[in-house]
């Protein structure tokens, strides 16, 4: 097993990679960390603009060995590549249990205009969502359902928290994400490429189980879902469309907002590909 080239916590590198763990220092160097095989998996594959996304990787001797495949994507796509101690990796990663692979990456954002410009037909829109494993689990959700994008809009988490990429599973790497998108603009812009926009709400005054059954959930849609503890605020209701609700069939006070948003975005991507939706063999 090769020895470790990096082993003092106070070096450069570590440092540098260190400082990512807050939201400032990300912002201002455009970086952020991906931890796991998983995620450093996805990001080696990944391009933004001609770019490739992992910039740098940390990866402990052991590490490195059972992972060689990934240490070998990511040295072809040109990262830094550091074998460094246990205690190294440790020390920038922000797990309890780190799993030997930390990953600088590129920020991978898409412009709000070029996520309107691909004309998606399905849209997760996080509004003043804050935590950011809620923002994470979306995102994956939104991946898994075959959405075309997540936007948050600027009252929303960071979602290059630490725990929001770990969250995601590898699904940021997967499709756009829009950020820092004001929530009139992202309703306004959405609708106006003939998106019909959703606000997921508890309170709804629209059953989503009545609205598959009239057929009315089949075209491009976006949905809006809200913060954590007091959901969506009443102005923004009223930018959309239609007030949905999830019908709670049993005994259950509500649904969290990652399981909410599971069950409207697969609501959307059924009657999408059903006959007649906008997903369908006719091309409707």
């Amino acid at each position: 097993m090769p020895t470790p080239e990096l082993i003092s916590p106070r070096s450069s590198r570590v440092l540098a990679a260190r400082r990512l763990a807050k939201r400032n220092f990300r912002g201002k160097e455009r970086l952020f960390l991906a931890e796991g095989p998983q995620a450093v998996r996805e990001a080696a594959e990944h391009r933004a603009g001609g770019s490739a996304t992992l910039v740098e990787l940390f990866a402990t001797p052991e590490a490195a060995d059972r992972y060689a495949d990934i240490v070998g994507a990511a040295r072809d796509v040109g990262a830094r590549v550091h074998l460094a101690s246990e205690q190294v990796v440790a020390d920038i990663s922000t797990t309890v249990t780190p799993q030997g692979l930390v990953g600088v990456c590129r920020f991978l954002d898409t412009p709000f205009e070029e996520v309107l410009a691909a004309r998606p037909r399905l849209v997760a829109l996080l509004a003043n969502v804050r935590d950011p494993g809620n923002a994470g689990t979306v995102l994956r959700c939104a991946d898994a359902a075959g959405a075309e994008a997540v936007v948050l809009t600027d009252a929303s988490v960071d979602v290059y928290n630490p725990k929001a990429v770990r969250a995601s599973v590898g699904s940021l790497f997967h499709l756009p994400v829009a950020v820092g998108v004001p929530v009139e603009r992202a309703v306004e812009g959405l609708r106006a490429e003939g998106v019909r926009v959703l606000a997921a709400d508890g309170a709804g005054d629209r059953d989503l189980d009545a609205e598959l059954d009239k057929g009315t959930m089949g075209g491009p849609t976006a949905w809006v879902f809200g913060n954590e503890a007091w959901g969506l605020p009443e102005e923004t209701r009223a930018l959309t469309d239609a007030v949905v609700r999830v019908p709670i069939h049993g005994k259950a006070e509500s649904l969290n907002l990652a399981t909410a948003a599971a069950v409207c975005l697969y609501a959307s991507a059924r009657a999408q590909r059903a006959p007649g939706g906008c997903r369908s063999v006719t091309g409707n």
